[in-house]
């Protein structure tokens, strides 16, 4: 079965083609962070406008690459939210125009449920039950996956996600965006016991996440050091900042693992792509005896590979949409 799939969430215009729902025939990514980076951010109408300059041409390339036709394709998939509004709506119109065209069935896919997906595309042999933490610039979540499209959300973020922390500390550090993967390359060369940062675990049975408080705790230091004229080593700052979010992820995970008897977890999301992370994980994994797995590097970030298996399955398990489909901004995972 062959699914086209789109994304166009946040800055990224993707179109893929995705053979029963694990094998990629081709994942087309245009990204727009060069764009954005003299911002400092994604700028909402700059993202749309790039989406409908671009994604016509991305959506003929993944065709070509996959070596196909528009009518050997069986499903349309594609993000309906979260995301920004804007951008959201070039991938929907597109996505309805195709389905409406050819004929064929139209699913619209969490964009969170398509980042633990990814995994299903990487690990062919995987298959749930498995605890998942999903962490990427606008979400953290630890979730129990009960089946291909039976989440059991168990915890949250309160206030700002990880990787919104990372960006927002980058740039109090005066470091280009996207900042996580610059802090995590300082933090492997930084001190990462120089500074103690909270590492806020809220209630003892809590697995809710919580980092606007480390967020403001590295900028007050950054502030006394201004103000003393003291010198602030920034590798030592990435270094402790990181450690402080990783302790947190890390710690509520295996815990959760433990409580659910889960024999591996799952990790989700741009932050997936964190190597301290994936190392910290790791070397816990083998001292509780639980795998650990995750996406390469490209399917980690925003992708439609990841969309096209998010669609299969929903799929194959009888979910449906049609043309009156509309994006949802602020859709959650349930």
């Amino acid at each position: 079965m062959l699914t086209l799939a789109i994304e166009t969430s946040c800055d990224e215009t993707s179109v893929a083609v995705i053979k029963d729902g694990r094998e990629v025939l081709s994942n087309i990514i245009s990204s727009q962070i060069d764009i954005h980076r003299k911002f400092g951010g994604v700028v909402p109408e700059i993202a749309s406008r790039k989406h409908i300059e671009s994604i016509n041409n991305i959506v003929q390339e993944a065709i070509d690459e996959a070596k196909i036709s528009f009518d050997d394709i069986d499903l349309i998939g594609v993000t309906k939210g979260p995301g920004l509004v804007g951008a959201l709506l070039i991938g929907i119109s597109t996505a309805k125009a195709l389905a409406y065209g050819l004929n064929k069935p139209i699913i619209g896919v969490n964009h969170i449920e398509g980042h633990v997906c990814a995994n299903y595309i990487e690990h062919k042999d995987l298959e749930p039950p498995f605890t998942c933490l999903i962490v990427s610039g606008g979400h953290t979540y630890l979730v129990q996956v009960n089946g291909y499209t039976d989440y059991e959300l168990v915890g949250r973020t309160r206030d700002d996600a990880a990787g919104e922390a990372f960006d927002k500390v980058a740039r109090a550090l005066g470091l280009p965006y996207p900042g996580g993967p610059v802090i995590d390359k300082l933090a492997q060369k930084g001190n990462k016991t120089a500074i103690d940062f909270p590492r806020v675990m809220l209630e003892p049975k809590s697995y809710d996440f919580s980092f606007s408080g480390l967020k403001t705790a590295v900028l007050n230091c950054l502030n006394q050091k201004h103000q003393k004229s003291e010198e602030i080593i920034v590798e030592d700052v990435a270094a402790s900042f990181q450690q402080a979010v990783l302790d947190v992820l890390v710690d509520k995970s295996f815990r959760l693992a433990k409580e659910r008897k889960s024999q591996k977890i799952v990790i989700a999301g741009g932050v997936a792509a964190n190597q301290g992370l994936r190392t910290m994980m790791e070397e816990r994994g083998k001292e509780e005896g639980i795998e650990i797995l995750y996406p390469s590097r490209i399917l980690c970030t925003d992708n439609a590979a990841m969309i096209g298996a998010a669609a299969y399955f929903n799929y194959k398990n009888g979910n449906k949409s049609d043309l009156y489909l509309n994006v949802i901004p602020n859709l959650d995972l349930k």
